[in-house]
C-alpha cells in the first residue's frame, strides 16, 4: 500500500488535555490514513547538524516541555521501535548524498508522541524518528523528503510534525480557543493557497514571499518538516485540517499523495 506523506501541526503539548476540533481531527486521522506497518516521524523537536535516525528498540517517551499539568508528564507512548526502518532510512539518505547517522536510543519527543497518542492510541505500530537540520534551508529539507519517498510504497507512513505558525511570544496564553490574529491567518492562508496551486518554488521561498513570514516563524525549524513531507509526497496535496489554538498557533495539516 502506498501512503501519503503527512504534515501535522502538533500544537501545544497540552492539546491532549483539551477538547474541540483539532483534538477530534487527530482522533480520526489514523483511521482516515489507515494502518501502516511502521511510522517514520520527522519532528521539529529533534535538531542536529546532519540527519540522525533512531534505532531504539523501545523508544522512551520524552517529556521535553515545562510548566504543564502533572498528568501530561505521566503520559507514555510505549510503541515498539523500528530499527530495520531506521537502517533503511539511513541507507536511502546516504544514497542521496546526505551524511546520515543513527542514534541507538533516542526516544519520541512531544512532536512525535502527542500526535501519535491520538492517531494510534494502541501504540502497537513500530515507530522511529528522524531529526531535522535547523541550519539548512527549506530546499534542503525538500530534497531530504525526496530521498525518503520510496518508503511510501513500503507501507511506511512518513509523518512530519511541526507547526504551520510558531511564535510562542505571541500566543494568547491561558485561552486555548482565542480568536486567531490577522497576521497568523494571512500566513496560514498563503501557505494553503500556495500548496493547493502546487507552487513548490514559492513555498520553498516562503520567508521572502509569504505575508508576515518572520512574525509567524522567528526561526523556521517548526516549518521545516512541512518541506520534508512535500518532498516525500506526490503531486496531489490535500489540506486535512484548519484551525487555530491560543490565538496564533495554526493547527493546519496536509497530506501529499
Amino acid at each position: 500500500m502506498s501512503f501519503p506523506s503527512v504534515f501535522v501541526s502538533h500544537g501545544s503539548p497540552d492539546l491532549v488535555l483539551h477538547s474541540g476540533r483539532s483534538l477530534d481531527f487527530y482522533r480520526q486521522l489514523g483511521t482516515q490514513i489507515g494502518k501502516p506497518s511502521a511510522i517514520l516521524v520527522v519532528s521539529a523537536h529533534w535538531l542536529s547538524t546532519e540527519p540522525i535516525v533512531s534505532t531504539a528498540a523501545q523508544p522512551p517517551t520524552i517529556h521535553d516541555f515545562g510548566g504543564f499539568p502533572a498528568e501530561l508528564y505521566q503520559m507514555q507512548y510505549p510503541a515498539p521501535g523500528a530499527p530495520a526502518l531506521a537502517e533503511a532510512v539511513k541507507s536511502l539518505l546516504i544514497q542521496a548524498g546526505f551524511a546520515a547517522q543513527t542514534h541507538p536510543d533516542r526516544g519520541l519527543d512531544h512532536g512525535a508522541w502527542i500526535p501519535l497518542i491520538l492517531m494510534y492510541p494502541d501504540a502497537e505500530i513500530p515507530v522511529t524518528q528522524l531529526s531535522i537540520q535547523p541550519r539548512r534551508d527549506p530546499a534542503y529539507h525538500f530534497q531530504l523528503g525526496q530521498a525518503l519517498a520510496p518508503l511510501r510504497d513500503q507501507n511506511v507512513l512518513i509523518l512530519a510534525s511541526g507547526s504551520l505558525t510558531h511564535n510562542l511570544g505571541a500566543l494568547t496564553r491561558n485561552n486555548f480557543e482565542a480568536e486567531p490574529t490577522d497576521w497568523a491567518v494571512a500566513f496560514d492562508e498563503w501557505i494553503s493557497k500556495t500548496i493547493a496551486q502546487r507552487k513548490i518554488e514559492d513555498l520553498l521561498n516562503y520567508r521572502q514571499l509569504a505575508p508576515f513570514a518572520i512574525e509567524n516563524h522567528p526561526t523556521d525549524e517548526h516549518l521545516l518538516p512541512l518541506f520534508v513531507a512535500a518532498g516525500a509526497g506526490g503531486n496531489q496535496p490535500v489540506q486535512l485540517h484548519s484551525n487555530f489554538t491560543y490565538g496564533s498557533l495554526s493547527m493546519a495539516s496536509y497530506a501529499f499523495a
